[in-house]
């Protein structure tokens, strides 16, 4: 291990990474407990107040056992960003690093994990007005609408994002507008190359079968501990469904039953259906990054066991952090991980 005086010096972070339900946070939490440190949360949703149960944000009693940082961050009614993110992310960083603590960072937000390890792209500012009138628009026209006016200035991120991902779709709109260029080619021309930290980026597996399993288990664990009510809460606050945390999954799908737009079984049937489709997003994300250090989770390992295989991988990233050599960097076959979602 590194020696207290050697983290603000040689600032590491580890990186938990992998899709929903595939068990980062029973690994991360253990993880933290044998590093004697924290959990930085890179969960886009997490951040949202009051949205506990949709989110998954961890119970009481793990808080109280691990730290968690990173959530609870916003109203759902409040704007966040990766740039947000970014920024209290590197405020807590910093002073783990201060108390000799090494980062832990679990969580399945791809872009804002590459953001935080390796810079971020920074494009012009919000213009909330531009938005405000495209999301009428796509109410209007349909969310097609949208889309097809992006594959137009930008078909490299029109062909990267789904004709539903209003908020995505609205930000490449907006800096073609507000610049002149496609967002696809800044991204492209930044390349993300920044690396503030020395970071390992671990990934959890498991194989599609049994990870579709534990995402059915998931839900209907939520839908037990009170997902409709919660929802019910949010919307009786004021919280409509145009607002961006209320379209993520889990809220989106029983805002809908609650509004009159379909019944519950139809609202369970679309629930469990998109989330696998978001966790083969998430693989596509993590797939395309090149350093990932994958750890493919068999069905009868427990969390313990898991835990020991990717704490052999942090303790071998320190080990060559101090032995002044770059972490080594493996990755594996994921074609037939998350393939084929319904």
């Amino acid at each position: 291990m590194l020696t207290a005086d050697q983290y603000p010096l040689l600032k590491p972070v580890v990186a938990l990474v992998g899709p929903t339900a595939v068990g980062k946070s029973a690994v991360g939490l253990r993880l933290a407990q044998a590093l004697e440190t924290e959990v930085l949360a890179a969960d886009s949703r997490q951040v949202y107040r009051g949205m506990d149960i949709g989110t998954d944000k961890p119970c009481s009693e793990e808080l109280l056992t691990v730290p968690h940082r990173l959530i609870d961050l916003v109203d759902p009614d409040q704007p966040f960003n990766v740039s947000l993110y970014r920024r209290h992310a590197e405020s807590e960083i910093a002073r783990l690093h201060r108390q000799g603590k090494l980062p832990l960072v679990v969580g399945g937000t791809g872009l804002y994990i590459r953001a935080l390890l390796r810079g971020l792209c920074e494009g012009p500012p919000a213009d909330w007005t531009m938005r405000v009138r495209l999301e009428k628009e796509a109410r209007a026209q349909g969310a097609e609408s949208l889309h097809r006016k992006l594959a137009d200035v930008d078909p490299a991120a029109a062909a990267r994002l789904h004709p539903h991902d209003h908020v995505k779709i609205i930000r490449a709109l907006e800096v073609y507008a507000r610049t002149g260029r496609a967002l696809s080619g800044i991204h492209g021309a930044h390349r993300f190359a920044e690396s503030p930290y020395a970071s390992v980026t671990i990934g959890l597996l498991r194989e599609r079968a049994e990870l579709y399993r534990r995402i059915e288990e998931r839900i209907d664990g939520m839908l037990a501990r009170g997902l409709r009510e919660e929802t019910q809460r949010l919307l009786d606050r004021g919280y409509g469904p145009h607002l961006s945390a209320m379209r993520g999954v889990g809220y989106k799908q029983m805002a809908g039953y609650l509004l009159g737009q379909y019944d519950y079984d139809e609202a369970v049937r679309r629930l469990k259906r998109d989330t696998r489709r978001f966790a083969k997003r998430q693989l596509t994300w993590f797939r395309a990054e090149s350093d990932v250090h994958w750890v493919t989770i068999a069905p009868e390992e427990t969390a313990e066991q898991v835990t020991a295989r990717v704490a052999a991988l942090v303790h071998d990233f320190l080990s060559r952090l101090v032995g002044g050599r770059a972490p080594a960097r493996s990755q594996t076959d994921l074609s037939s991980i998350g393939a084929g979602a319904r």
